[in-house]
């Protein structure tokens, strides 16, 4: 039998992008012909989507890993690599996403909605978009991007109709095995049931009128104990199994080894609900006595059941039943579920002091910006001056205080910044070393060369 699992974590990692292709027409007859390097594809994205054929969270406990597909490299003749294929992950309807921090992302409780855990790579545009009357001969393409990865905890509320509330003992696990195809250990000592079973209870079919019939899913909720509010036990784990059920039967035990006396059971198990979630004591509920068949105290005898021969048990299904069906109707008069798509919004461009006269640029759409293949071609460098300008970069860093001649690193590229002739009075021909020098005197973040010399001034 499988374990349930209702915790679990995911890391998830979209496909990278693929390159760009620096290419030049070579035919017959055509001397110079002119660029034709095609676009890499874009990485798979991963998504979750809610699933009711997931039960729980049990295939993330040994293998957390999810991985999409990558993108192809772009070829000659403007041929376009292939996108790599979108990973979907399912996971119980009920699953809620946090990141490690502890926020809540994500709240997946509605059938085939679906949340992207992270974005594939955008590939990179080979050399023949860079083509231009001013640039004719564009020999520079660019990078494919990374796909992005994180790590998540997962989180299963589970989708019940009724959830079975008592204390331990009381005879939770014996009704819903009594009443449902559900199995779950039955003995007579304390916290027998560790984990939540759900059964599917069916109420009302008549002979030959089977559509008549109202099924509805009924939960076994680990026994509470006092303190269970406050974490005494595995009270939390236990109790926010609790939050989404419809309807909460509250079972209190009438036999002469019960712990406490039914009323004081009630006060406590109301009590535990209030803490946890002052709106579970709105929701309906029904109050029933358990274990008839061996009452040592008094209770009103509409009110019982008894498992063990069945006493009252038919009562009880039609009172859940009819909650039940009253409150599908009040929120299919409110509610249409629809099937919800989440994107997380990209970070947006941001300049950050990270020392004396030194600035990061972050943001997904920076990052983009930098992503050439040969940032020693002066084409390529004033590209990625120009993605800068219009991001609202070099306004960016004017407001935060920066000053000409400080470094800037943004993505995998570290230079020195100049404002644009256009933005300053000093103008760009103030300073005589040209974008390849100021490359040149810092490098590529990721250790690679710059490239010669040159000794024109800036444009």
């Amino acid at each position: 039998m499988s374990a349930f699992v209702d915790r679990a974590q995911l890391h998830a990692r979209a496909g990278d992008g693929g390159a760009g292709c620096v290419s030049f027409r070579r035919e017959a007859h055509v001397a110079k012909g002119g660029p034709d390097g095609g676009d890499g594809g874009s990485g798979g994205d991963v998504w979750l989507v809610a699933d009711h054929n997931q039960a729980s969270l049990l295939g993330f406990r040994d293998h957390p890993f999810r991985r999409a597909t990558d993108g192809q490299h772009g070829t000659s003749k403007r041929q376009h690599g292939a996108r790599g294929r979108d990973l979907e992950v399912a996971v119980p309807v009920g699953t809620v996403v946090y990141d490690l921090e502890g926020e809540a992302l994500v709240d997946l409780s509605v059938e085939g909605t679906r949340w992207r855990a992270a974005a594939g790579g955008q590939g990179g545009m080979g050399n023949a978009r860079f083509l231009s009357n001013e640039r004719r001969a564009p020999a520079f393409a660019e990078q494919g991007e990374r796909g992005e990865e994180a790590w998540y905890n997962l989180e299963l509320k589970l989708q019940a109709d009724v959830a079975l509330i008592g204390l331990p003992n009381v005879g939770k696990s014996t009704l819903i095995a009594r009443v449902s195809a559900a199995r779950p250990k039955v003995a007579d000592y304390p916290f027998t049931t560790l984990v939540p079973h759900l059964g599917v209870v069916r109420v009302g079919a008549r002979a030959g009128r089977p559509d008549d019939a109202t099924e509805f899913v009924l939960a076994d909720i680990p026994g509470l104990i006092e303190g269970a509010a406050e974490g005494r036990g595995l009270g939390h784990d236990f109790l926010r199994h609790v939050e989404r059920a419809a309807v909460l039967c509250v079972l209190v035990d009438l036999g002469e080894t019960a712990p406490l006396a039914p009323e004081a059971q009630l006060e406590v198990l109301l009590r535990e609900l209030g803490r946890y979630r002052p709106e579970l004591l709105e929701r309906p509920r029904v109050v029933v006595g358990a274990k008839a068949d061996v009452a040592a105290h008094p209770w009103p005898a509409d009110e019982t059941i008894s498992s063990l021969t069945g006493a009252g048990i038919d009562r009880l299904l039609g009172r859940l039943a009819a909650l039940v069906a009253e409150g599908r109707r009040q929120r299919a008069a409110v509610v249409a579920e629809t099937v919800v798509v989440h994107r997380p919004l990209a970070r947006e461009v941001a300049v950050e002091h990270v020392g004396a006269g030194e600035w990061a640029v972050t943001g997904r759409a920076a990052a983009r910006a930098a992503r050439f293949s040969d940032l020693t071609d002066e084409g390529a460098l004033a590209e990625l001056e120009r993605r800068l300008r219009e991001l609202g970069v070099e306004r960016l860093l004017v407001r935060a205080g920066a000053a000409d001649g400080d470094v800037v690193h943004v993505g995998g590229v570290t230079f020195e910044w100049y404002r644009h002739a256009g933005a300053s009075a000093e103008g760009a021909a103030h300073h005589r070393a040209t974008r390849r020098e100021r490359l040149a005197r810092h490098g590529r973040l990721d250790g690679e060369g710059s490239g010669p010399e040159d000794d024109g001034d800036d444009a």
